[in-house]
């Protein structure tokens, strides 16, 4: 090859990835009994895609696989193969195929074992054989072969598009053929210039222009192309054929200067676009250090300057924080992402699950567009795995026992994420059977995890007990759970993001587990307290107010000094206690109302210092010391201060 094409190596997974997801959610959409021929056209395109890229980068083996799949998937296009369940579970097991021969692709490689049982299970059930051969030609959305080295653009009709890609596109063929793959999702695409083979073959930028038969306006043609990344600038011209475009129509002309046609000035009412660039999250991470780095010398330098009288300077220094502040909100802006890019892999998750175990499971998922952190969403797709599993596995009973409870036969899981100020949730709700509290309770007593004379378990004590490492309630070890590891797995991995579970269950109504996570980790807003002489933040997510400390406000009840609050008895805490310092002569003291979910508690301090911007750096703890602490930061005046884990100030943490 002329070009290097291992070093878009990851690229390639990463688009490919995308288009599994694709394939499994219309396999679903399938399965449920969607009657439109959608889900199948989107199978046929995303696995035509997937075609396209495999032999660009010299993957012959997956290439040749996708082929193969798509051949059936043509016939069942145009009605030659009727579905069935049997036909569903074939081809999930070549999409599982091909993702797997996906993650091991190189140029070399042969059709695994997998793909060759995959095909085989494809053939048995459809009958049949397809062929290997590669065609240099695309099939319309009715289904029609239209050769396009027959056709030029001139001789076409339609809406007229330019597409320029970016001086640094990676994999230029690949991207022009998933742009042209996703006009198709429009209408038809009736010529092409260059050949779709060249294109497709080629290993530098490129620019190309084809006509859509199509009623989508500008933006959606636009949007469909910009989906295929790296492209630098998209111009459209509308056809007669074009409905409700909002651009002016110009009468086609004849020419087999293409460049010349689109090229013609200001007078052509084209569509003209904004650049967009693609950056590696590596780069993100870097200037998300950097910003960092930054917001704490902000702080050292408005702490140095507040003592010097000089109005030009202080002027000047308000005005670097400002921007300082600006810049750090458009970077943490750049690193959001919906967190649907890990929700949509989970469909196909539940409905194995669920099969596995014999349920009959309804999967909906709300929220996918609430936008995390990168570095966030990066790490909870591993307990969000977890729970769904168990919700499959201990929540929700047979279809035989739902029926026999008067439940509806079919399961409800719920995935679900929602904004709540600076922080997100992510709840897995569930209409099953609930936790057993009493059979939780006796093996909690067996184990030693409750006093001895404990006669019920609340909802925060049900989950410090499911949580603990080893502890299960399940009969037997099965391939989904039983190991006691599950819960434990995620109450850890969410404590290390900073983040707090909650559980509320009920018998015989469900089971709801929610996170709390911070929207990010990197730069959060915290108060400022003293205890001692030692400095500590606390996260302003967990903080609901502060006030005095005095006889108003704190009375003793059962030999415990207690936060009365508004008619709300309140637990108090004493930092002094909390971190193990001796007690102090304070004259007076201040008082921080915390929160976890819907608890609430009361934690004195010897003084308020203030608000701050605090960059979070992770730490490891000293053996056998307090886990009290979510990590450290550097406060304004250069002196280190740790981060205080609200969530674990809480019963049942």
């Amino acid at each position: 090859m002329s070009l290097d094409l291992q070093r878009y190596a990851e690229l390639f997974r990463t688009e490919s990835r995308e288009q599994l997801s694709a394939i499994n959610r219309a396999l679903l959409q399938l399965e449920e009994g969607v009657e439109t021929v959608e889900p199948v056209d989107a199978v046929f395109r995303a696995v035509h895609t997937m075609k396209g890229m495999s032999a660009a980068m010299g993957y012959h083996a997956v290439a040749e696989f996708a082929h193969e799949v798509e051949s059936l998937l043509d016939r069942l296009r145009r009605g030659e193969q009727m579905l069935s369940p049997e036909l569903i579970d074939a081809l999930f097991a070549a999409a599982d195929a091909l993702e797997a021969g996906v993650d091991s692709a190189n140029e070399d490689a042969v059709q695994s074992p997998g793909m060759v049982d995959a095909l085989q299970r494809l053939h048995d059930v459809a009958g049949g054989s397809a062929t290997s051969e590669f065609r240099a030609v695309q099939v319309t959305a009715t289904g029609a072969l239209v050769d396009f080295s027959v056709l030029t653009v001139a001789d076409a009709p339609g809406v007229l598009i330019r597409v320029q890609q970016t001086a640094n596109a990676m994999l230029p063929g690949v991207r022009a053929f998933m742009a042209i793959t996703k006009l198709r999702e429009l209408g038809d695409v009736t010529a092409i210039e260059p050949a779709i083979e060249v294109i497709q073959s080629a290993d530098q930028p490129q620019t190309f222009t084809l006509r859509l038969v199509t009623t989508a306006g500008a933006a959606e043609i636009e949007s469909a192309v910009r989906a295929a990344g790296d492209v630098e600038e998209v111009e459209i011209r509308m056809g007669d054929s074009a409905v409700d475009s909002g651009v002016t129509a110009v009468p086609a002309r004849r020419s087999t200067d293409v460049a010349g046609l689109l090229d013609e000035g200001a007078s052509q009412p084209f569509t003209r676009t904004t650049r967009h660039v693609r950056i590696d999250l590596t780069r993100l991470d870097a200037l998300m250090n950097l910003i960092g780095e930054l917001v704490i010398t902000r702080g050292r330098l408005l702490q140095l300057t507040a003592s010097i009288d000089d109005a030009a300077l202080e002027e000047s220094m308000q005005q670097a924080a400002r921007l300082i502040g600006d810049l750090q909100a458009e970077i943490m802006t750049s690193r959001m992402v919906p967190v649907g890019q890990v929700f949509d892999r989970f469909p196909r998750l539940v409905r194995d699950a669920a099969r596995q175990v014999g349920k009959e499971v309804q999967f909906v998922v709300e929220g996918k567009e609430i936008e995390l952190d990168r570095s966030l969403l990066d790490e909870i797709g591993e307990p969000l795995v977890h729970l769904l599993r168990n919700a499959i596995d201990h929540g929700i009973e047979t279809p035989q026992a739902r029926v026999a409870a008067g439940k509806p036969r079919v399961g409800r899981l719920l995935l679900s994420a929602a904004r709540d100020r600076a922080a997100v949730l992510l709840r897995v709700t569930d209409d099953g059977r609930g936790i057993d509290r009493s059979g939780v309770l006796t093996r909690a007593l067996t184990q030693g995890m409750v006093d001895p004379g404990t006669m019920q378990l609340t909802d925060e004590m049900l989950f410090r007990c499911i949580s603990q490492p080893g502890f299960s309630m399940a009969d037997r070890v099965s391939e989904l759970s039983g190991r006691g590891v599950g819960v434990d797995v995620v109450a850890t991995k969410v404590r290390a993001l900073g983040g707090t579970v909650e559980l509320k269950t009920g018998q015989g109504e469900g089971t709801a587990i929610t996170i709390r996570l911070p929207v990010t980790l990197a730069i959060v807003r915290a108060l400022l307290a003293r205890s001692g002489s030692e400095r500590y933040a606390l996260p302003l997510t967990h903080v609901r107010e502060t006030l005095e400390y005095g006889p108003d406000a704190v009375q003793r009840i059962k030999g415990r000094d207690v936060l009365v609050l508004r008619d709300e008895v309140l637990p108090l805490l004493d930092l002094r206690d909390v971190v193990r310092q001796s007690p102090g002569m304070e004259p007076h003291r201040e008082i921080i109302v915390i929160e976890r979910g819907d608890q609430r508690s009361g934690l004195v301090v010897d003084e308020l210092i203030g608000q701050q911007d605090i960059v979070v750096k992770q730490f490891d703890a000293p053996r056998d010391g307090l886990a009290l602490f979510s990590g450290a930061t550097i406060l304004a005046d250069g002196a280190p201060a740790l981060i205080v884990d609200v969530g674990s100030l809480f019963p049942g943490a």
